[in-house]
């Protein structure tokens, strides 16, 4: 393998180095006679930096890719066969690279997280995890990102005659208000071919959960430098679809390959950048979608049948995958409602729609399955098509079923798709403060439990999600949400349709009405079947994972993608009262700011007993919830 230092900013010697420093540049300047272990075939070291005072250093690079496009690991990337080869015959690409290593290889606790990046983002390790020795890696996955993102460079498919592929690429978007004219960011890698052509159209709909529409007239609308304008403005609230020919599809596929290879490199090549044995994927929302998509098409076994990732932690990804491997895809799109299809549990389940019998983990392409985390939040159960029930029900949503043993499901009780900053705000006035309910600290706690399940064999925690079995987990129309003032009931919302599944040449039920199954609620409003955080097990109000459209915003019919609400509970009785709240109040639940605070001290005590919280929690934990307590006690407080 060859491996480049870029030239420093500074000019160094070898003497001057730690001890530490001197092994990693033997290393590096022995790989140059290394044989290419996996598909990483070239490194280049851009820059290396110290990470604050935590004993760790920063390298940003890049990492060069070639794969063979006929094995069957491979061959599975959508439009690989006509990607251009090198003189070898194999496809190469180029992914960012962002590690983070402990400067002292003595320090590392022998396991890498890889925190696959959000749209491009960068990641950091908490300190926590910093202090017991954890490697974080970067890779670029996406090719739709800016160049100042994380990202992948990939080639672009061809025909086989060399000349261009066209098709018609899409975007969805709901303003939030008028406005003549709207950026068309999700396909900024698509830029029009003939935007005067047959295949442009612009259709607009009511409700965004599902496909159709009215067509705009042609004449009143455009598209130039990838700005959508129409005449007379677009209307908030309304969703609207633009379509329009492109050219020369990116092989997207590629950014599976890119994680694979990238992890072999690190776990098995003795040149590589970091020293590990174990590495863990997480992923959260977007990325979550992509590690489940990631392990369905088999992309957890490399080049030289080994397993990549140990474990993965699937964060708010509910049941969709990414619609990344596959021709024309739009992998940095919020995809509301473009995220769910057949198959969404893990084991085989017979589909009553398509008649196909499989599952993420239950197909011919996986030959090594991780240890599984699905951590979800309700909004994941409510909204954006995520149909988080699906993951542990049958695809009807009719009954319960068992998962994996390398499986654990853990459901967060009264959260948002993220909590929202506290003291929290409205939209607009008079609509429902966000949610800022907040199951971080569990999160974190649940990553030291997968560290010692892989490498120490101790059992997780146990899952915790809602059941039809025990009533946990109910139809939307068999909710019991009380009428609490400025909140509609959610009854009569949708789930939106079925995404085609590419794998299945029959797209599995494309456009089926996926069933929404949701978490029952307490008399207060709040989920049950879950795990109850502080605010949700001695509440100060009603917190949600759904919260309607502002009728300032158009389409109040409708959810607002992703958002929570939360509605603090009166002060007093005759507050209550005077609203005709069904919620007792606060002076009606707890006779002082101490009772309350030992009944949260008792909670947090729970949780860390059932290893989803660390002891170091208790001091955070009590000092939130005594802003929260002072913050709906003030005198201002509605």
């Amino acid at each position: 393998m060859n491996i480049t230092i870029a030239k420093p900013r500074l000019p160094w010697r070898i003497g001057e180095m730690s001890w530490s420093s001197r092994l990693l540049f033997l290393s590096l300047f022995l790989a140059a006679l290394s044989p290419a272990f996996a598909a990483v075939v070239r490194v280049v070291v851009l820059e290396r930096s110290d990470v604050g005072n935590a004993g760790y250093e920063q390298i940003t690079g890049k990492l060069h890719f070639e794969i063979d496009p006929k094995l069957p690991g491979n061959a599975i990337i959508a439009d690989i066969d006509l990607a251009p080869v090198n003189a070898v015959g194999k496809v190469s690409f180029v992914a960012d690279l962002r590690l983070w290593r402990p400067k002292d290889d003595s320090h590392s606790n022998g396991a890498a997280w890889v925190e696959i990046p959000n749209r491009g983002g960068k990641s950091s390790l908490p300190g926590s995890m910093m202090a017991q020795g954890f490697t974080m890696l970067n890779v670029g996955w996406e090719f739709d990102v800016s160049a100042d993102k994380l990202r992948l460079e990939v080639p672009k498919a061809r025909n086989k005659d060399g000349s261009p592929i066209r098709g018609v690429v899409s975007a969805v978007f709901t303003p939030d208000k008028r406005a003549d004219e709207q950026a068309l960011t999700d396909l900024t890698d698509y830029p029009p071919v003939d935007i005067e052509g047959a295949d442009s159209r612009l259709i607009v709909r009511d409700r965004a959960a599902f496909p159709g529409g009215q067509e705009v007239p042609r004449k009143q609308w455009s598209l130039q430098n990838g700005r959508l304008r129409l005449e007379g403005g677009f209307e908030p609230g309304k969703t609207y679809e633009v379509f329009y020919l492109a050219e020369g599809p990116p092989v997207a596929g590629l950014g599976y390959a890119a994680i694979r290879d990238a992890v072999a490199w690190m776990k098995h090549d003795p040149t590589s950048l970091a020293k590990v044995k174990h590495a863990y994927a997480f992923g959260s929302s977007q990325c979550g979608r992509f590690l489940r998509d990631f392990v369905y098409l088999g992309f957890n076994t490399d080049e030289q049948d080994r397993m990549a990732l140990d474990g993965i932690m699937s964060h708010v990804a509910g049941a969709g995958r990414l619609v990344l491997n596959q021709r024309w895809s739009t992998p940095r799109a919020v995809a509301g409602y473009y995220t769910a299809s057949y198959p969404f549990a893990d084991t085989a389940q017979k589909d009553p729609v398509s008649g196909h019998a499989e599952g993420i983990l239950e197909n011919p392409r996986v030959k090594h399955a991780p240890k599984i985390f699905y951590t979800n939040m309700a909004a994941e159960y409510w909204g954006a098509g995520r149909v988080a029930a699906l993951t542990h029900t049958t695809p009807d949503g009719t009954k319960d079923i068992e998962l994996p043993e390398n499986v654990r499901s853990y459901f967060f009780a009264g959260t948002s798709h993220g909590p929202a900053p506290f003291p929290p705000t409205s939209q607009v006035k008079g609509s429902p403060l966000a949610n800022p309910v907040s199951a971080n600290a569990s999160i974190l706690a649940l990553r030291l439990a997968m560290h010692r399940w892989v490498t120490e064999g101790i059992e997780p925690p146990a899952s915790v999600y809602p059941k039809l079995s025990d009533g946990t987990l109910t139809p939307v129309v068999k909710v019991r949400f009380p009428t609490i003032p400025g909140m509609a009931a959610p009854n009569a919302v949708k789930a939106g349709g079925r995404v085609r599944n590419p794998q299945l040449a029959d797209g599995a039920g494309e456009g089926t009405e996926l069933p929404l199954l949701v978490p029952q609620v307490d008399a207060d409003g709040n989920d049950l079947g879950g795990i109850r955080m502080p605010d949700i097990a001695v509440p100060l109000g009603t917190a949600t994972g759904w919260v309607f459209r502002p009728a300032e915003f158009g389409s109040p019919h409708e959810f607002y993608l992703l958002r929570g609400a939360w509605v603090p509970f009166a002060t007093t009785k005759s507050q209550r009262d005077a609203t005709n709240d069904p919620r007792p109040s606060l002076e009606e639940r707890y006779a002082s700011r101490e009772e309350y605070l030992t009944k949260v001290k008792a909670v947090v005590l729970k949780l860390i007993d059932q290893r989803l919280l660390a002891e170091s929690d208790v001091e955070s934990q009590l000092k939130q919830a005594t802003a929260r307590w002072d913050w709906v006690m003030r005198p201002s407080a509605p």
